[in-house]
């Protein structure tokens, strides 16, 4: 059994882990952090993490980057591991994760989805394979993300630039250039509207040939599930961060 505590378990995600902890003999829910909420659970709801007084296993967080130092001072405090799968964190926030991986196991991934981590491998083999085809990257989430382009994109963008060494450059959109495209170049772009949890499409383009690499989450219950696993492995792990290819033991 893996007790864990959930922050922002008034929002959407924090609900359906709720939900779906409810029907699991694996994991148990022994705390909520969030507030605004005041639903009457089985377990208590701390305002913020100063004030909560029970230890878990593992923390996860679907909330936003201003949780983030909160948290991290609880796992570090605690020797608590946290399940971060937030998106958006700025640098300054990537900064403070790495610190607290020093004394505590971080897990942290844009992306929850088993599917979605598949994906990242597979293009980084198309990029290897595809020599001088141009690539685009198109993602579309439903019309309350804040942040653009998702965390998800940056993910696969990166997992790509890394066959390259680094040296492609992100161009998110193409209204403001007025030029021919490079070649050293990876679109980004960003679509929101409607009620989409989240699809992403990696197109390599070539000469008379189009390759396209596609997922689309069809509910967020692959989010949660993958948490719920991230939360798993972590538990009782020694401090470092740690990413969805350690758990999918992927080289």
């Amino acid at each position: 059994m893996t007790n864990v505590i959930i922050c922002g378990i008034g929002g959407k995600m924090g609900r359906m882990l709720k939900e779906r902890a409810d029907s699991l003999d694996n994991i148990n829910i022994v705390a909520g952090v969030d507030k605004f909420c005041n639903a009457d659970y089985n377990f208590p709801i701390f305002k913020d993490f100063d004030s909560c007084n029970i230890l878990c296993d593992a923390v996860i967080d679907f909330s936003r980057p201003e949780a983030l130092k909160q948290i991290l001072a609880y796992s570090v405090k605690n020797k608590i591991p946290a399940v971060l799968c937030s998106t958006g964190y700025e640098n300054e926030h990537k900064k403070m994760i790495e610190q607290a991986s020093k004394g505590v196991a971080i897990f942290q991934s844009s992306n929850m989805s088993l599917g979605v981590n598949l994906i990242s491998e597979l293009i980084k083999r198309a990029a290897e394979f595809l020599e001088g085809f141009d690539i685009e990257i198109i993602e579309k989430h439903h019309n309350k993300k804040v942040d653009s382009p998702s965390g998800t994109a940056l993910s696969l963008a990166n997992s790509i630039n890394s066959v390259f060494d680094g040296r492609k450059k992100y161009v998110y959109g193409r209204h403001s250039l007025n030029e021919q495209r490079q070649t050293d170049e990876i679109g980004i772009h960003s679509i929101r509207g409607g009620t989409v949890v989240g699809e992403h499409d990696v197109v390599f383009l070539g000469n008379d040939e189009v390759v396209t690499i596609s997922h689309c989450a069809l509910s967020k219950n692959v989010f949660v599930e993958g948490a719920f696993k991230a939360a798993e492995f972590i538990s009782g792990k020694t401090a470092g961060i740690y990413s969805m290819n350690d758990m999918l033991n992927i080289k």
